[in-house]
């Protein structure tokens, strides 16, 4: 089951996160041969995809840091959307990390 966690992004500004995994036993999780997709969508059911995250591995340190730049988020409607983040092993197997609401704020300096 994949970790709930919001994020606040700012219009119009550059957006990064990390996120750290680790395995049942609190073991780093090496994502070596790991690949990782986000997307932020108004709804679940959406077609459209608002935004994709950028997406860089640390296999390590089993950290994967999300950021979109703020080209992206000045071109996000403000407002609420949902958003998940998927993994995908060398074996083509996928597993949902993180889920959760992404609000987008409104930015008054352009």
């Amino acid at each position: 089951m994949a970790a709930v966690s919001n994020l606040y992004i700012d219009q119009g500004a550059d957006f990064s996160t990390t996120i750290s995994l680790t395995d049942s036993n609190g073991q780093i999780l090496s994502l070596t041969g790991y690949s990782a997709v986000g997307q932020i969508r108004k709804t679940y059911g959406s077609s459209s995809v608002a935004a994709t995250f950028g997406t860089a591995l640390t296999a390590a340190t089993g950290q994967i840091t999300l950021t979109l730049a703020d080209t992206v988020t000045a071109a996000i409607d403000s407002g609420r959307y949902v958003y998940d983040v998927l993994i995908t092993d060398s074996s083509g197997d996928k597993t949902r990390i993180l889920e959760g609401q992404a609000t987008v704020t409104p930015s008054v300096s352009r």
